[in-house]
């Protein structure tokens, strides 16, 4: 009997096990732990044999026409689209969604169409998945300026009174023609830090756009967008339940949406293109951002997969996860070496006040110095262990966290012979000395007490 299935709560999650011995059999058939949930979810069998039956009782043709075919599909992705801002209590005249490829293609369509202008202002925390840093580019190509706001050891907050002062600097264009974004995520997939989402409103008293990215907080978080109103939201839904993979959304308010610019037109996005009159004339709403023809045969898929987590219940699932992370938290801080010294250095908050059951840290010897993190990974791999290393796609809570200075980083990019390409080798001997990387694991759908169990044991393998 595991110590954390004695814990009355936990017990009242009981249905979760139950689901996960029937739906999510695979996992214990094959005695494999996962603990990669923040990289991608797992699907229940119910999603695959409702999505399949979908597809064999049907046809189905692509949704650009009207014939009976393509109005079938049609129906279903609009059906998709309307369960979409329903499932984030989104009121559908305030918000709409836009398919996309996943959480970087919607923040791709932000970054590449939103009219920064010289002298307009991105604003952004350190801790950002890459696909958020991106989008200074597009910021700096138009001549605005960017920002990045500091996140603080050792619980990797965002600085709080840097964020205020800067929300209160006016872009230098100034006017009403200004154009500001904030971007920031609701929970980082990096530390677990979950940012405060009275961010939002913070930047949107002062007059900026608000950009959330949403991608790892959703998964046993639930946003109310009723409560908090940024005006793009991020998302990846096999990052929620799995599959499908290749279908994302970019959920946007339709005010704050008439301010973008695309740079190009495509199939699918027009109402009428010419070749001989040079003149098109982008579809309104989401339609001018839906390049091409739509994932349109994997996006029933999407709606399956969120009825499924509202029948389970969020409530449940945060519960259940929350327990399983201070669990396994607090049996990591507790590893010490025979000489008193710790096993293992976390990143991020050391209680569950505020954060997600993402976990990230690095393991270190008697002596204090660092195991290295592929070496972890290797020994995992080894005990059927599904976990993740390096810095996650965020390199500014890797730099925090790692203590990479800014000083360093300068001469890395100026190093003679990397102008143009660096390989993580190459970084990695550039830092002498200083670790690359950690190790993350995160809970979360139908991680249980033997998850958990396994992966302490594991780590008091190190000792």
């Amino acid at each position: 009997m595991f110590l954390l299935e004695k814990n009355p709560a936990y017990r009242a999650t009981e249905k979760i096990s139950a689901l996960r011995a029937t739906e999510y059999a695979r996992l214990d058939a094959g005695q494999h732990v996962y603990l990669d949930y923040t990289g991608g979810g797992q699907y229940a069998d119910a999603q695959l044999r409702a999505h399949i039956e979908l597809l064999r009782t049907h046809i189905f043709g692509n949704p650009h026409s009207s014939n009976p075919s393509s109005q079938a599909m049609t129906a279903l992705v609009e059906g998709a689209r309307r369960y979409i801002l329903e499932f984030f209590n989104a009121d559908p005249d305030e918000y709409c969604a836009i398919f996309t490829q996943n959480a970087s293609g919607a923040l791709k369509l932000v970054g590449e169409a939103y009219p920064f202008a010289k002298g307009d202002r991105y604003l952004l925390t350190f801790d950002n998945h890459n696909s958020v840093n991106g989008i200074r580019e597009f910021a700096r190509a138009r001549g605005a300026e960017v920002t990045y706001v500091p996140v603080v050891l050792p619980d990797m907050r965002v600085d709080t009174d840097a964020l205020v002062e800067e929300l209160d600097r006016p872009a230098l264009s100034g006017g009403a023609s200004a154009h500001n974004l904030f971007a920031y995520p609701a929970q980082s997939n990096f530390s677990g830090v979950q940012h405060s989402l009275e961010f939002v409103e913070w930047a949107h008293a002062r007059g900026w756009d608000v950009l959330l990215d949403a991608a790892a907080f959703t998964p046993t978080n639930r946003l109310d967008l009723s409560r908090v109103k940024p005006d793009f939201v991020t998302q990846s839904f096999y990052k929620i339940f799995g599959y499908p993979t290749g279908v994302g959304a970019l959920i946007a308010k339709r005010a704050t949406l008439q301010k973008l610019h695309r740079p190009w037109f495509a199939g699918g996005t027009i109402t009428v293109a010419s070749v001989q009159g040079d003149k098109y004339y982008l579809s309104e709403g989401e339609g001018a951002f839906e390049d091409g023809t739509l994932n349109y045969l994997t996006i029933p898929a999407v709606e399956i997969g969120l009825r499924h987590i509202e029948s389970i219940g969020y409530d449940l699932i945060h519960t259940r996860v929350m327990l399983l992370a201070d669990y396994m938290l607090q049996g990591l801080l507790a590893w010490k070496h025979a000489n008193g010294a710790p096993l293992v250095r976390l990143y991020g908050p050391h209680s569950m006040e505020q954060r997600g059951a993402t976990l990230t840290m690095n393991f270190y010897n008697a002596h204090g110095s660092a195991m290295d993190h592929r070496e972890i990974e290797r020994r995992a791999n080894a005990r059927n262990i599904s976990l993740r290393t390096g810095c996650f796609c965020n390199p500014g809570g890797g730099e925090i966290a790692l203590g990479i200075t800014g000083t360093e980083l300068a001469q890395c990019f100026r190093m003679p012979g990397h102008e143009q390409r660096m390989t993580l080798d190459d970084f990695r001997l550039c830092i002498d000395g200083k670790s690359s990387g950690a190790v993350r694991v995160s809970l979360g759908i139908v991680s249980n007490a033997e998850d958990v169990e396994t992966f302490l044991e594991f780590a008091r393998e190190l000792l």
